[in-house]
């Protein structure tokens, strides 16, 4: 509304100065400072009611052509398209106005008809160039907005990128730390040393594991999204080896559905998850550790396990579920949603 004021004052404004331009010998002028209150102010209403009808008329255009022709199209072509259509717009509103006036006021001067069509030309020159002045205000703004529009639009995606670039530093970075996690090498390597002793072929089958986990972080650690089929393959091996070094401390249960195996998730998402779950909680056999992986109808694959809470709890950054968040944030999907009860702690991602 302040804006549309603002015009209405240039449209008045402009109507007056122009006006008087126009012919400023007319007795007219000579006689306002004579003429009695009411007349000047029927007169300022008057002026008021043209400079808001040629405003709204010029707007219009303006706004009809910024949607079906834009000026990043084709700009000679618009501003023709629009200075024509402001031209024939003012021309039509005056024979309009012109003709209303005339059918319904009967006590109207009589008046030379010379000097009626130069009055007449006068109005419609004034009403151009205040359809042309209106629709050049309009243009600059519109163009200063989508000029700023478009500089936020490439501040925003150069953070996004930026944002992106260290989300994915920082996922690679978690990956390598694993990979050199000695704790993490010696544990699995240890357990490798005990079953190639109890049993060669298993101790086969575990170095064969341990391989394929390590090769997955080195090929998969920089991909934004991985099929979800992929990442479920890479969860087996990785359960594996927990298997064999927890024991019976933990029971895995996997459920997904066949349908969004196709769909994509975040490479090591489910890895960081199990992580999590396993760092965070009691293992023992006579009540282990539950880990649910499974998938809802809301395209959702969920991560679950039951709440053991360790007795001395170890310092933790909480890299791996901030990491996860953060790369779906920057990613521009829908953030991932935790659940935390007495008995469960829930993360439900979505599938992309």
């Amino acid at each position: 509304m302040k804006r549309r004021l603002v015009i209405w004052t240039v449209a008045i404004i402009t109507f007056c100065v122009f006006s008087y331009l126009i012919n400023p010998f007319d007795p007219l002028w000579d006689g306002y400072p004579k003429s009695s209150w009411q007349t000047i102010v029927e007169d300022l209403l008057w002026v008021f009611f043209f400079s808001a009808i040629i405003s709204e008329v010029s707007i219009s255009i303006d706004g009809i052509l910024n949607r079906l022709l834009p000026w990043r199209n084709r700009t000679v072509k618009r501003l023709l398209i629009q200075g024509g259509l402001q031209i024939i717009g003012s021309i039509l509103m005056v024979i309009i106005i012109n003709f209303i006036i005339e059918s319904t006021s009967e006590s109207l001067p009589e008046m030379d008809s010379r000097k009626e069509y130069t009055l007449l030309g006068q109005w419609v020159a004034t009403n151009i160039i205040i359809s042309l002045i209106i629709s050049a205000f309009n243009t600059v703004d519109y163009l200063l907005a989508n000029w700023k529009k478009t500089a936020v639009e490439a501040a925003q995606h150069k953070l996004r990128a930026s944002k992106h670039k260290q989300a994915a530093m920082a996922a690679e970075l978690q990956a390598l730390k694993l990979q050199i996690d000695p704790h993490f090498i010696f544990n699995n390597l240890s357990v490798l040393s005990e079953l190639i002793l109890e049993d060669q072929q298993l101790g086969y089958e575990y170095s064969e594991k341990f391989a394929r986990v390590y090769r997955y972080l080195l090929v998969n650690s920089k991909k934004d999204i991985i099929a979800l089929e992929e990442e479920l393959k890479f969860l087996e091996s990785y359960i594996f080896l927990i298997e064999k070094r927890i024991g019976e401390g933990v029971v895995f249960k996997i459920d997904i559905e066949e349908e969004y195996k196709s769909m994509y998730t975040l490479p090591l998402s489910l890895q960081l998850l199990v992580e999590n779950a396993i760092k965070h909680n009691q293992t023992s056999k006579s009540n282990p550790l539950r880990i649910e992986v499974y998938t809802l109808p809301t395209k959702e694959l969920v991560v679950s396990n039951t709440v053991l809470p360790l007795i001395n709890k170890p310092d933790s950054s909480g890299v791996g579920l901030t990491n996860i968040i953060a790369r779906y944030d920057i990613l521009g999907y829908t953030k991932p949603i935790i659940e935390k009860t007495e008995n469960q702690f829930i993360v439900k991602l979505p599938l992309i």
